[in-house]
Order: C-alpha cells, then sequence, then structure tokens
C-alpha cells in the first residue's frame, strides 16, 4: 500500500506546533523570543514519554513537558539556596 495514510509522530506534531507560534514569538521581545525558544527545547527532551501520551489536545502534553523541566529547575535553585543559607547560618 504506497498510498497509506500514517498519523504523524509526536515528534512531528510538536515540530508542527512550535512552527505555528512563530508569529507570535516574531511579536516578542528579543528577550522573550530566546525564553521562548528555551521552553520549546524543554518540550523536546520529553519526545518520547509525549509519543506515549494519548491526549485529544497535544499541546497540553507540550506545556506539561515545559512545567516539568521548570520544576526540575526550581527544585535545584530551592537546594542550592538551601544550602547556601545552611552555609552561612
Amino acid at each position: 500500500m504506497e498510498n497509506e495514510i500514517t498519523d504523524p509522530t509526536y515528534g512531528q506534531i510538536l515540530e508542527r506546533e512550535i512552527e505555528g507560534w512563530k508569529k507570535f514569538r516574531r511579536a516578542l521581545r528579543k528577550e522573550d523570543q530566546e525564553v521562548l525558544d528555551q521552553l520549546f527545547e524543554k518540550a523536546r527532551l520529553h519526545v518520547e514519554a509525549g509519543g506515549s501520551a494519548s491526549r485529544p489536545w497535544p499541546f497540553e502534553t507540550i506545556l506539561i513537558s515545559m512545567l516539568l523541566e521548570q520544576e526540575k529547575a526550581m527544585i535545584e535553585l530551592r537546594s542550592k539556596m538551601k544550602e547556601s543559607e545552611e552555609k552561612k547560618g
């Protein structure tokens, strides 16, 4: 079956979604463009897991991937702050 249509992979869906935000990105200030790019890079870190999520709206999975990375960064910062306070105290 040469003309068989296959569903896009989550990675392909993610890239299409990122592409769909290009006009929004261009309207942002330069520093905000960089932050948005970083957020989408965070989502790309979870492509494999995203492929396992059967969500009706793929953007939910993209946002959860971004939030997961943000939470990990916050946990790391809290840990460093606590270590710093303990050294002072």
